[in-house]
């Protein structure tokens, strides 16, 4: 695993909503939410690395996602069994407003 991944006692609100308060972040739980484990190429969509390396680090510190070096690439997962434990309904709450806002644009 790559440092920085706080253990599911330390996740904190404040820090989880603070990741998910950005549209790109957000995109990239909700494109996580099924379940699959992504590579970091297959989410960075149209923006630069270095970029997408800074959301990768705010969404890992902040301990919403999984982030595992496998050969070059770094596979993406959402840690979605933390969130639930430490914050029950709050993410599957969030992605459905998210989902329903979408709709509505």
């Amino acid at each position: 695993m790559i440092a920085n991944h706080p253990e599911r006692e330390q996740i904190r609100l404040e820090n989880v909503l603070f990741a998910l308060g950005n549209a790109l972040r957000l995109e990239i739980v909700k494109t996580l939410a099924d379940g699959s484990e992504l590579s970091c190429g297959a989410l960075r969509q149209d923006v630069a690395k270095s970029t997408m390396t800074h959301h990768w680090r705010v969404l890992r510190d902040s301990g919403v996602i999984w982030q595992r070096p496998q050969g070059r690439e770094n596979l993406i997962s959402l840690r979605r069994e933390d969130l639930d434990a430490r914050f029950p309904g709050l993410l599957d709450t969030l992605l459905e407003a998210a989902l329903r806002n979408n709709w509505q644009e």
